[in-house]
């Protein structure tokens, strides 16, 4: 369950201010796969890093009661100077994961070969993609958060991608962004729009669709 209270999110661009939140309040229940919709620019890429933890509201407060993982793919937290194997081992601990099995699993799914023990920073952004993919995989989470990423690679490592992923919502809920409807009617039972700073929440999600398709006349 992750719950916001009262949670204000902006930014200040070219002396304006974009609001993303506008002091929400909403619960994501446990047990529901939730996705959320928005015009380009309404903040939906934010609020997922909000909910992941990644980036704070200005105000307000985000509780998580469950496990939560960070946006599926997102390599953004992986350091740099450290090899891949060493970026796991050091995720894996974080997480209260055996960093042994996390790098067996990984090293067996990212299939990158001996770049795990190379830098990460000498990664193609198709190597970095598959170590980022793989490692949230091989960490079980009771959310799964998802922008726009659900598989990686060419079409044999899709496949893999979404097999393994299948096997995770078998046990685990899904809050995913995604532009495709059809994704987010096979992923998602209930949908929340963001529009100006408000989340419209509905619990069917072909309601929410057509609210989306209306803020993008």
């Amino acid at each position: 369950m992750i719950i916001l209270d009262d949670v204000f999110k902006y930014f200040r661009l070219r002396g304006s201010v974009k609001v993303i939140l506008d002091h929400v309040s909403m619960t994501f229940r446990a047990g529901t796969s939730y996705g959320i919709l928005g015009i380009n620019g309404a903040g939906k890429s934010t609020t997922m890093r909000m909910l992941a933890g990644t980036e704070l509201p200005n105000a307000g407060k985000i509780s998580r009661s469950a496990r939560i993982s960070w946006p599926l793919g997102f390599a953004g937290g992986l350091h740099p100077a450290m090899t891949g194997r060493e970026n796991v081992q050091f995720v894996a601990r974080i997480y209260g994961h055996n960093p042994r099995a996390a790098v067996e699993f990984v090293e067996d799914f990212a299939e990158i070969g001996a770049y795990i023990d190379e830098p990460y920073r000498t990664y193609s952004s198709g190597m970095a993609q598959r170590l980022a993919f793989g490692l949230s995989m091989a960490i079980d989470f009771e959310c799964y958060l998802i922008d726009e990423v659900t598989a990686v690679g060419d079409a044999r490592f899709q496949a893999r991608c979404n097999e393994e992923f299948a096997k995770r919502r078998e046990r685990a809920d899904v809050i995913m962004v995604s532009h495709s409807m059809e994704t987010i009617r096979s992923y998602c039972s209930r949908a929340v729009v963001l529009a100006h700073g408000m989340t419209h929440e509905f619990s069917n999600v072909d309601d929410a669709i057509e609210l989306y398709k209306k803020l993008n006349l």
